[in-house]
């Protein structure tokens, strides 16, 4: 299994990118929205993958977390949704849109994706609103920092020179969500909240709040679980 590709991107398109490692380009699907965030033709760059192998294919897809690859995996465990499907599923929603929707039960918003008609964002929203919790609550554990490749200086002169390496990033919008989300459903749970309700809550308070900090999403999402007069 080929769970990382690192190396010197080559060519761009809207649903593909061809990366040399070491001499040898592979060609790996990624969604449109990860297409659009990476960086130049001649820049270094890594993805998580993941390998689909049939008798007479063999296909990588690319995300750019861990996340999103386990998205991936639940999705394309949905009967009708192929990997083709999946990635414009997450094109569409993102990993952090994805989960908010299906734990809220919004196939409406699944059914945006190219490609997915309402009864299969139903089912994927019917079948997935189970695992949906534990993989939103693994959230910061799975966005992580890749960081930059190290790309070996011996390449025969056939790949592009990467540009000078900048410092860390600071982290994301996307890790720092996760990171809040995870925190939250295991205070709730920790509280004895169930994990489909604690995640429908957390969901929601994002929803209306998309910039929350985790004391802030905690009570938020409090208030949504206690009891209406």
């Amino acid at each position: 299994m080929i769970g990382r590709i690192a190396g010197i991107i080559l060519h761009r398109a809207r649903d593909h990118v061809l990366i040399d490692v070491r001499g040898v380009g592979y060609i790996v699907h990624v969604s449109e929205r990860t297409a659009a965030s990476l960086p130049p033709v001649g820049q270094a760059v890594a993805l998580y993958t993941d390998l689909m192998v049939r008798e007479d294919l063999l296909q990588l897809f690319g995300f750019p977390s861990m996340l999103e690859k386990e998205w991936h995996r639940l999705l394309t465990s949905v009967q009708g949704v192929g990997a083709k499907v999946s990635l414009a599923i997450l094109g569409t929603l993102g990993a952090e849109g994805l989960g908010r929707a299906i734990a809220l039960g919004d196939w409406a918003s699944v059914r945006k994706a190219n490609g997915v008609g309402p009864k299969l964002a139903q089912r994927v929203v019917l079948e997935l609103k189970d695992k949906a919790p534990s993989v939103m609550a693994l959230g910061a554990t799975l966005t992580v920092d890749m960081g930059v490749p190290l790309v070996e200086a011996d390449t025969g002169g056939s790949v592009p020179e990467p540009a000078a390496v900048a410092a860390p990033a600071a982290p994301s919008d996307a890790m720092l969500a996760a990171r809040a989300t995870s925190d939250a459903l295991s205070a709730l749970t920790n509280l004895g909240y169930a994990a489909s309700e604690a995640a429908q809550a957390v969901a929601e308070a994002q929803a209306r709040e998309p910039n929350l900090q985790t004391p802030a999403l905690i009570r938020t999402a409090l208030r949504l679980l206690a009891p209406k007069e």
